[in-house]
């Protein structure tokens, strides 16, 4: 079992104050982030997205937007999920209330996200050619389509999280 809590275990993504959003790679550069010259830029579209999570076109693929509160998120891959740091004291204390926040959970309905593979989780405002070289993780999922649900826990008195749960339903 992985110890989140060891030095480097988990790499933690932070915003300027809008919504982060996870690419796929292979559409990365159809991302233009708060540039570009139209009327409402990429970065406006997921500023509308309204919720915890939402799905935008990007090329021919469809990213994921995590919204509401610009929330440091990490990616746990052995729970399949994107945890969004709230409130806490500590990471220690926060990673170990996942888990049992999991199980206890009451999750939105889903959505349904086809990935052709590994995304890349950064601050919507940057464009997918440069997102923050300091500030993106790098999210290996399976190729296919997935269920994604998110909630909101307090499983502590000064804990609070959101949790945006993948779930593998159609590997490609």
């Amino acid at each position: 079992m992985v110890r989140y809590a060891e030095p480097g275990a988990v790499e933690w993504v932070e915003s300027g104050g809008g919504p982060l959003i996870a690419v796929p790679e292979t559409v990365l550069p159809f991302w233009a982030g708060a540039d570009g010259e139209e009327t409402a830029s990429d970065y406006d579209r997921a500023c509308e997205v309204d919720g915890h999570v939402g799905l935008l076109p990007v090329g021919d693929c469809t990213a994921l937007v995590l919204g509401g509160e610009p929330a440091s998120t990490a990616y746990l891959p052995d729970q399949g999920v994107f945890v969004r740091w709230c409130a806490g004291d500590s990471e220690a204390e926060l990673l170990a209330s996942v888990p049992p926040a999991v199980a206890a959970a009451e999750w939105e309905p889903e959505v349904h996200w086809d990935v052709p593979g590994t995304v890349l989780l950064f601050d919507a405002a940057w464009p997918g050619t440069d997102p923050s070289a300091s500030d993106h993780v790098r999210v290996r999922l399976e190729p296919g389509r997935y269920a994604v649900r998110a909630a909101r826990v307090q499983p502590g008195p000064e804990t609070w999280l959101d949790l945006v749960q993948l779930r593998l339903v159609s590997p490609r």
